[in-house]
């Protein structure tokens, strides 16, 4: 059985220190206890400490300075700051120090057990996505795909299950979101491994010539036709046959289709021998195949047959902490493609990068990149390097400072950036959690503490 997290509580009035101890040791943490900073940076030199409670004010080391020497030694660790006099000024210096929340003597005991909860959740999800990205390492190999959101390697995680089998499988998504290279992962990692794995584009391809493609055509079948042709069905036999934009095939071909999947036999294109089948079928598709069915665009049978399993890949807007990495290989590759030494990003760029909707997803991510490098004038991508308008801007904690009167209680502070950031987002509460550092629970449980909803 695990062990209970543990907390440390670090305050120089007794008192307050054994309030706490009893108050969070009854929650079902483990507790120590520091009567200041100094003795509190010593206990995480000794032994594994999952999060601190810390006052600002203590007479020999304080807070604030214990933060720093504590974050030199572990940065994981989260600080919860605890203070009693309501400064802008020390809440900004503590946050921009690594304090993971800070509150307000005296506490909220509510606010106290959600932040402590939401700071431990966010300590075992980190955990649980470090050793999943761990096992995927070592047993899914992926290396075109770039990313560790946790959508990202959930959708990874689900990929390396569906390897191993034999299932068909449908991979949806927004164009450019990486559905190819899912398919080829999902093919490169499962026993069929050594057989060939075949790509075929059902929306480039008019519907006369896809029969012919996908089975082949034996010679004078058609006018051109002039010889035989083995179809992508018998290329991939032993393998694996990846479809894309499966919902752009006409109905005719999907009837002729689902025969094959049912029989795992063909008949080439005016040809009367029949031909056995060993394949694995992986789709793709950036259209709702399910109301396509609804509407008679597409058969159900067929559906039914093909969406075995489904894995969606998410669009980029909901994966940006992946942009940075993705931003990062885009710039060597293309680098070293087109002979030219940039290596870096500006701040304020990346801070555009980030922030952009990216409507075309991944695909549209890597040629803005390719344009920027072939046209960079320097060794460091600027925001000028990119054509694409200034995102929304943000509460600065250093504007903030400057904004509110000295003696502005903390929590108005909070609501009114909440408010702020919300409206920079478009009323978008995923986006303006992501821009304030929380999670969308958190913001939903503020705007209701708030009455904002």
């Amino acid at each position: 059985m695990a062990r209970p997290y543990r907390v440390m509580v670090v305050d120089d009035d007794s008192a307050h220190r054994t309030m706490l101890r009893t108050l969070v040791g009854g929650w079902g943490y483990e507790i120590l206890e520091a009567d200041d900073g100094e003795s509190a940076i010593a206990e995480v030199g000794d032994r594994p400490v999952d999060l601190i409670l810390m006052d600002i004010r203590m007479v020999r080391v304080s807070g604030i300075e214990a933060l720093e020497r504590i974050k030199s030694i572990n940065p994981a660790i989260p600080i919860v700051l605890m203070t009693a006099y309501a400064s802008i000024e020390m809440a900004v210096d503590a946050l921009k120090k690594g304090a993971y929340d800070y509150l307000t003597k005296p506490l909220d005991f509510d606010k106290l057990k959600l932040t402590l909860d939401r700071a431990l959740e966010h300590i075992r999800l980190k955990k649980e996505n470090r050793a999943l990205k761990e096992r995927l390492d070592g047993e899914f190999q992926s290396s075109d795909i770039i990313g560790s959101s946790p959508v990202m390697m959930r959708l990874m995680a689900t990929a390396a299950q569906v390897a191993a089998s034999e299932a068909t499988v449908m991979i949806s998504g927004e164009s450019g979101t990486g559905k190819e290279l899912v398919a080829a992962a999902i093919h490169h990692n499962s026993p069929r491994k050594e057989g060939p794995f075949i790509k075929v584009n059902c929306a480039a391809i008019t519907e006369t010539l896809l029969e012919s493609e996908l089975f082949g055509h034996e010679k004078g079948a058609f006018t051109g036709a002039e010889r035989r042709r083995e179809g992508r069905f018998v290329q991939a036999n032993g393998g694996s046959l990846f479809l894309d934009e499966v919902g752009e095939m006409p109905v005719a071909m999907q009837v002729k289709l689902l025969r094959v999947l049912q029989e795992r036999e063909l008949t080439r294109v005016g040809g009367e021998q029949v031909l056995p089948v060993d394949v694995r079928m992986i789709v793709a598709t950036n259209r709702d195949l399910a109301r396509m069915v609804e509407e008679g665009s597409f058969r159900g049978d067929l559906f039914y047959r093909l969406n075995v399993v489904e894995l969606k890949t998410p669009p980029l807007r909901e994966r940006r902490e992946d942009i940075p990495l993705l931003a990062a290989h885009f710039l060597k590759r293309f680098a070293e493609k087109n002979r030219k030494k940039v290596d870096r990003f500006a701040p304020r760029a990346m801070d555009l990068l980030i922030r952009h909707p990216w409507p075309g997803n991944v695909r549209e991510l890597m040629n803005t990149i390719e344009r920027a490098v072939v046209l960079a004038a320097s060794d460091c991508l600027g925001e000028e390097d990119f054509a694409m308008p200034a995102p929304a801007s943000l509460p600065a904690a250093s504007t903030a400072a400057g904004t509110f009167p000295a003696d502005v209680p903390l929590e108005q502070i909070e609501r009114e950036a909440i408010v702020s950031t919300l409206a920079s987002a478009g009323g978008n509460k995923s986006e303006a959690a992501r821009r304030l550092g929380i999670t969308r629970k958190t913001l939903r449980e503020k705007l209701k503490r708030y009455d904002l909803n």
